[in-house]
């Protein structure tokens, strides 16, 4: 996959599958720009980076973007894990604004400069716990639940633009966000057993599949849902 002369925006890049994606694009010659809460040293030199916080005030995205964006991904979200019980409603408020509004409010930043690149990519992530029913995920399954529908809604309105709009939905990855379920060796043993394919996750394994996305390789692939989940959605083994 060669990006040379695209120009790609990464929202949390600084961290976990969004830092991979920004370093294997930079890699592959795509001018990449960063929006994320802090800023991080592994980012390759020559990225750009503006420090925003997505649920907050998000006036300077406009003069940070350039005037053509060939692609674009939320790669913003949470892992809010608690029993029905004691979920309260502002979890599920924080969950969707950070998950669904997060994306709307980037997307609809960017847009113009996704329109004038005739032929753009964006690409949400969502969760196997959005369509697999999990315990202790009503929160973050609901908000990721959004995600996939609002982007099957914009696949839809946005065609006729030759804007394609895709979704990766991984299962646990080893990403600092999911240190705390991967903090030992018997809960990387027990993750892993959880999966068919008898492992969980790893950051390539997503900014991978996000990147055939965003390439011209999948110039015809648009309003699909693609698990990255090492069968978990899907498969019944045992």
């Amino acid at each position: 996959m060669n990006f040379n002369g695209k120009n790609i925006l990464v929202v949390g890049g600084s961290s976990g599958i969004g830092l991979s994606l920004v370093k294997f694009l930079h890699e592959n010659n795509a001018v990449v720009y960063v929006i994320s809460r802090s800023e991080n040293v592994d980012l390759p030199q020559g990225v750009k980076h503006l420090q925003v916080d997505v649920t907050g005030e998000l006036g300077p995205v406009t003069e940070f973007l350039p005037e053509q964006l060939h692609g674009l991904v939320y790669s913003v979200g949470s892992i809010n894990l608690k029993p029905f019980n004691r979920l309260s409603a502002d979890d599920f408020v924080s969950d969707y604004r950070i998950n669904v509004l997060g994306a709307v409010q980037i997307i609809q930043q960017s847009l113009k400069q996704l329109k004038k690149a005739a032929g753009a990519s964006i690409v949400l992530i969502s969760s196997v716990a959005a369509k697999t029913g999990l315990p202790y995920h009503a929160s973050i399954s609901a908000a990721k639940g959004g995600v996939e529908g609002l982007a099957l809604a914009l696949a839809a309105e946005l065609a006729v633009q030759q804007i394609r709009v895709n979704v990766v939905a991984p299962s646990l990855t080893d990403t600092p966000m999911a240190q705390n379920l991967l903090s030992t060796p018997e809960k990387r043993e027990a993750s892993a057993k959880r999966h068919p394919l008898g492992k969980y996750g790893q950051p390539e394994d997503i900014s991978q599949a996000i990147a055939f996305l965003l390439s011209e390789n999948s110039g015809w692939v648009t309003g699909q849902v693609i698990g990255i989940d090492g069968g978990m959605g899907k498969l019944k083994t045992a």
